[in-house]
């Protein structure tokens, strides 16, 4: 792409970095922030340096977070009884957007992939077992519900937790598979994800 201003070419080659969007788009957006009023992009600028320098991950479930805990598990409205686990922090937005869902979360930061070298001391497993020991001497979590991907990692993931869970004596399910094999989690419509929510089964580990 023969580009006359190096400054152009420049933001054209960060902007083409994101995912999902080729040189082209990428010029596309250099050239409508560079006929933006220059407020404009210095907000934009602000925005995504202090997402980057002050954005925080709650250390309770490891969700985004404005501060130390995030808005979820911190609020009275949530069933701190039920903990869904899912994969990552899109997943969880994907739910929330449900609106089917009044839990609090535990997000994993990947699943096991013994090819990909991750293995469960990658994970937060760890930090989910914590919270349900030191839970059960509070307010004891009833209901532990695995929101994985039905991918063979995902299900991996998910035989390794009920194993492990049930040696807390919690109750392990799924959601339903409303949700295509080999489907990626955050990809699902809201329709079918929020009844899967709703009509999750028991997760039998044997």
């Amino acid at each position: 792409m023969n580009i006359p201003s190096k400054l152009i070419e420049d933001a054209v080659t960060e902007i083409s970095r994101l995912p999902g969007i080729g040189k082209k788009t990428a010029l596309r957006l250099a050239l409508h922030l560079l006929k933006q009023n220059e407020v404009h992009t210095e907000a934009l600028t602000l925005a995504l340096s202090r997402m980057r320098q002050e954005i925080q991950y709650c250390k309770t479930c490891h969700n985004i977070s404005d501060s130390e805990e995030c808005s979820i598990c911190s609020s009275s409205r949530r069933d701190k009884t039920v903990i869904c686990v899912v994969e990552d922090i899109r997943d969880v937005l994907a739910i929330e957007n449900t609106n089917q869902f009044q839990g609090i979360y535990h997000v994993l930061g990947g699943v096991i992939s013994p090819i990909q070298g991750i293995g469960p001391e990658e994970l937060t497993i760890e930090s989910l077992l914590e919270r349900v020991e030191i839970a059960s001497k509070e307010e004891p979590v009833h209901e532990i519900i695995l929101a994985l991907s039905a991918t063979m990692e995902g299900d991996t993931t998910s035989f390794y937790l009920a194993k492990r869970l049930k040696e807390k004596g919690v109750k392990v399910s799924t959601i339903a598979r409303g949700i295509p094999v080999g489907g990626e989690l955050e990809y699902t419509d809201e329709v079918t994800l929020g009844r899967s929510i709703m009509t999750r089964i028991n997760y039998s580990s044997d």
